[in-house]
């Protein structure tokens, strides 16, 4: 078998994307490096066993990294969206208490993507935020089988070897995980490019409207059926009118003033949203995640997590300008 060099020089260049594919398994960016430090460990200890006649090293890494991720899922519950716990609230003045017992889907900085625009593109679509809320729905392992086979197009055969299970197991496994995906409602024909010109104005009229607390150029950006949730807190609102309602509340608690920091995360627009403070600083409120549709803006997640805002090295505090 070859040397340590070797291998180092074999799974560098694989690192970012196993972090990617832990993500989507685990739902949480920490997670996930997390799990790729103990693949790349479990991977130095075998590297002596490895056979190359058997798998190259991508396949032989992915079988680590998915049966790392299986293990930390064991007895786990799945990470969610507010949107999967219970119908959406009418009331703008309900109580704003964050739930830190559930463990909340977490978003994705797009500095995980790949650089290559066209390999980018590509990646965009298998992280946006409604499948991989979608994918925490699925059992684990037919989680694994479905991102194996679907997503990352490995044969069904290197699926079964990676999950030590049968080609028909995997079969069935993937029959269940797509019809649980078709009931989700992923609207595949909406999805829009972040780089088109049309999405790109309407994030920046978003931008210009929040930016000068105009409830009204905001609710008029928005489809009619508009999605707002704001992990960690359990209340999601649907519709402009009630995400109107919500956000004029937020407004008269804050202010006009606000200042935004347009971000990509899971392939999608974002945008870090800082609140005025008395002193002409803005101190970090939330991070918004953005669906842009045809329609308008079709969803809006707001991240209000400390460890959200680690993981996108998001400043506390902006100076005035």
């Amino acid at each position: 078998m070859g040397t340590q060099a070797d291998l180092t020089t074999a799974v560098e260049p694989l690192r970012a994307e196993l972090v990617v594919h832990c993500y989507r398994m685990l739902g949480s960016v920490p997670e996930a490096e997390d799990a790729v430090q103990d693949t790349m460990l479990r991977a130095w200890r075998a590297w002596d066993r490895y056979d190359e006649s058997r798998a190259s090293v991508r396949t032989w890494l992915y079988r680590i990294a998915t049966n790392v991720c299986l293990t930390a899922l064991e007895g786990r519950a799945r990470r969610p969206l507010p949107t999967s716990l219970g119908a959406p609230s009418a009331d703008p003045d309900a109580p704003l208490t964050p739930d830190f017992e559930v463990p909340w889907l977490q978003p994705l900085p797009d500095t995980h993507l790949p650089r290559d625009p066209a390999d980018r593109v590509a990646e965009r679509h298998s992280v946006r935020l409604a499948l991989v809320a979608a994918l925490q729905l699925l059992p684990p392992r037919q989680r694994a089988a479905l991102v194996l086979r679907d997503v990352l197009a490995f044969s069904a055969a290197e699926v079964a070897a990676q999950l030590e299970t049968t080609t028909a197991s995997v079969n069935s496994a993937l029959q269940r995980a797509r019809a649980t995906l078709a009931d989700a409602d992923l609207r595949e024909d909406e999805l829009t490019d972040p780089d088109d010109p049309a999405v790109r104005e309407t994030v920046e009229r978003y931008v210009r409207a929040f930016e000068a607390a105009d409830v009204a150029a905001l609710v008029g950006l928005l489809s009619a059926d508009v999605v707002l949730e704001m992990p960690p807190v359990p209340l999601w609102y649907l519709g402009p009118e009630d995400y109107g309602r919500f956000i004029a509340r937020v407004f008269a608690m804050r202010g006009a003033g606000w200042r935004m920091v347009p971000l990509g995360a899971n392939g999608q627009p974002a945008l870090a949203a800082y609140a005025p403070g008395p002193d002409g600083t803005h101190r970090l409120h939330t991070l918004q995640v953005l669906t842009v549709t045809a329609q308008g803006i079709a969803r809006n997640v707001v991240f209000q997590d400390p460890q959200v805002f680690a993981a996108f090295g998001l400043d506390e505090e902006l100076s005035p300008r």
